[in-house]
């Protein structure tokens, strides 16, 4: 990819209008900041909610429903309607758009992650604008995003992103509630997530979106280990992804800095879905934290799930705390076999045995 490449991200509160319709309105002037930055040479990825509010619309629905076959009925009805609009103002301003439409599942997988990887570069290299939205019309809780501001944070890191911009109802984060503490105040950067940083988030926020400030707290976190700044602003404000991507002080930004992981290692840590996992000692966890190791069996009190060699797991302490994710050199059966022997024990329960670790070091991410 050449280009280099900004992710936008809009929340359902910032799609809708005071009367939580989907306003046209509003989209045609993001569309107009995408062509913006598309003439000074970005490229760019929409991310966007909205697909159940446009569903609801569609239906004469007043309220959102709490059963997950009528949100997916009108996830499905308003995804519909909302790449249409998409569509027809990128059409009007000479760019294409493609839907992607993902879930847990499909970045959980690496093969599966990869190939949306392949899939965004080439959209992007044929200078299509992907628009990218939560696959609500099959997800359910055990493979749902939850929010669309990880999913932001993740395809930020599959495109490789120089920025993410997460566009919300409010200016950015403030030290306390600003709706019940007058005294609050806008932090305009966020160098480390602090503490201080994470309580002053707070919970979830609009009645028509799923996230809140916490979410996007958890979307830098993700964002600043792959060294991508992140931008928190109001949306509504007139050409503030265009002032975001030019460095101007809008909102709240997280700083980048250096990527304290790369690749493999941070699907792994973020976005690998785990097949099981395994409970470590203490003698393990200080192996692992302190010194760099490997997780050999001597160290391994339980196991669950019904891991292959290949497949990503979790590691946990015996309060049931995780301490790391990794790749397993050993299937669950196999282990299940060995755990708590020393090396020079296992060979006489496993005879095929080679000397592979339960997870090598190179294959193991500490969280």
């Amino acid at each position: 990819m050449s280009k280099r490449t900004i992710v936008v991200k809009v929340g359902s509160s910032t799609v809708t209008g005071a009367d939580g319709r989907v306003d046209r309105a509003f989209l045609g002037t993001l569309v107009d900041q995408l062509a913006a930055l598309r003439a000074e040479g970005y490229a760019t990825v929409l991310v966007t909610s909205g697909a159940v509010a446009a569903g609801l619309e569609a239906l004469g629905l007043d309220a959102r429903p709490h059963d997950m076959p009528t949100l997916q009925a009108a996830a499905a009805i308003g995804q519909v309607r909302l790449v249409e609009t998409y569509a027809e103002l990128g059409s009007e301003r000479g760019m294409a758009v493609g839907q992607v439409l993902l879930t847990r599942h499909d970045v959980g997988d690496r093969h599966q992650y990869v190939n949306a990887c392949h899939t965004l570069e080439r959209l992007l290299d044929l200078g299509a604008v992907p628009v990218v939205n939560e696959n609500d019309t099959t997800a359910v809780d055990e493979i749902r995003f939850g929010d669309n501001d990880y999913l932001a944070a993740l395809v930020g890191v599959m495109v490789h992103a120089e920025l993410v911009v997460l566009l919300t109802d409010i200016e950015g984060l403030y030290s306390a509630d600003p709706k019940s503490d007058t005294s609050a105040r806008l932090v305009q950067r966020v160098e480390e997530l602090t503490d201080e940083v994470l309580a002053s988030a707070g919970g979830p926020g609009s009645a028509v979106g799923s996230g809140g400030m916490a979410t996007k707290v958890e979307a830098a976190r993700l964002l600043m280990d792959a060294g991508i700044p992140l931008v928190v602003c109001d949306g509504r404000r007139a050409r503030v992804v265009v002032d975001a991507v030019a460095g101007k002080p809008v909102g709240t930004l997280f700083a980048g800095g250096k990527a304290a992981l790369r690749g493999r290692k941070l699907w792994l840590a973020y976005a690998g879905r785990t097949a099981g996992s395994v409970v470590i000692d203490d003698g393990a966890k200080v192996a692992l934290c302190l010194r760099g190791g490997s997780l050999l069996p001597a160290g391994v009190i339980d196991v669950s799930g019904s891991f292959v060699v290949g497949d990503a797991i979790t590691l946990a302490d015996a309060s049931g705390a995780v301490v790391a994710r990794g790749i397993a050199g050993m299937s669950a059966e196999a282990l299940r076999k060995v755990k708590g022997m020393r090396s020079s024990q296992i060979a006489t329960v496993l005879p095929g045995w080679d000397g592979a670790e339960v997870v090598h070091r190179d294959h193991l991410v500490i969280v």
